[in-house]
């Protein structure tokens, strides 16, 4: 954990080179560490100088062993040196042994996101055999005015979450909605619980809650992210059955309302640019536009059911 500082710093190094913005935050880095299906001794690897520089990270995450993710960085000054294929060689070999964990029908992936500006990495990825699957966008938007009043379709009352005995009402929901997603794969309460709630950036009077009389029809998570000076909406979701009713509109509007109120102006939040429920329409439309954007390369390590949601049938 006490590598926590430098590894950001090279993290940030490529964002500002590649991206002309920073993206990660050391609270994000952090959380992303400590969560229960990371190892730091199986699952990280750190390149330094011999004077002691940090130049390069990797690490891999598995879902369920069968969607395994890798993250690669180089430092802007060492690239094409000859650290983005060994860094790449140790992702894979650890990826490999998840194959032998995950269900003996499912397909296996090993994907890694990196920004289109990374030429040197791509290339690499490319030769590699791995295939550009997706984009995913960080959209925002600057507000220099107050936000357009919510229009909340009717029936709907709005409150903030009620800590200590909504969150596992809240999970639920969520759980329901981002099945929807690309690439989604159930996820447990403690999960959800590490990643939103027990985090020094939770705000309760940040979570709002869109209910339908008593069933919870959507809502939206949202933080203040203070390294970035950032509202960020961590998890908009909503049921099926409350979809295209102007909901997300009117939760987005009414996020965003808070924020300025608060004097944050910027709110950002992350996206599939191929978003299977319509969501970047929807972030247009409120006035979000796209900052950056990452590529998802992927490359199939065994052949089998794919278990992720991949289309939505609505």
């Amino acid at each position: 954990m006490d590598d926590l500082e430098a590894v950001l710093a090279v993290i940030n190094a490529c964002d500002l080179a590649d991206d002309g913005m920073l993206d990660h935050t050391m609270d994000d880095l952090r959380a992303y560490w400590q969560s229960t299906d990371f190892n730091l001794d199986t699952d990280a690897w750190l390149v330094s100088t011999p004077t002691g520089r940090m130049v390069g990270t990797a690490d891999v995450a598995a879902r369920h062993h069968v969607r395994i993710y890798a993250f690669i960085r180089v430092h802007p000054d060492y690239r094409g040196q000859g650290i983005e294929p060994e860094l790449l060689r140790l992702t894979e070999a650890r990826a490999q042994q998840h194959i032998a964990l995950a269900p003996s029908h499912a397909r296996v992936t090993l994907g890694n996101w990196i920004s289109p500006a990374d030429n040197t990495t791509r290339q690499l990825l490319e030769q590699a055999g791995y295939k550009l699957v997706r984009k995913f966008w960080h959209m925002e938007t600057d507000m220099d005015r107050v936000p357009s009043v919510p229009a909340w379709p009717a029936g709907i009352t709005v409150h903030t979450l009620v800590a200590g005995k909504e969150e596992r009402t809240v999970y639920e929901m969520m759980e329901e909605a981002f099945h929807d997603h690309w690439g989604h794969l159930p996820s447990t309460y403690e999960e959800f619980e590490h990643w939103h709630i027990k985090q020094d950036s939770f705000d309760p009077t940040l979570w709002f809650l869109a209910f339908d009389g008593d069933q919870l029809a959507g809502g939206v998570l949202c933080e203040y992210q203070k390294e970035l000076d950032l509202g960020w909406v961590g998890q908009l979701g909503l049921r099926r059955p409350w979809r295209r009713k102007g909901l997300g509109n009117a939760l987005l509007l009414h996020a965003f309302a808070e924020f300025y109120r608060r004097g944050i102006h910027k709110v950002g939040l992350g996206v599939d640019s191929q978003n299977l429920t319509g969501a970047t329409r929807l972030y247009e439309k409120v006035g979000m536009h796209v900052a950056l954007e990452h590529n998802t390369y992927e490359k199939e390590l065994r052949a089998g059911e794919e278990l992720s949601t991949q289309s939505v049938a609505m």
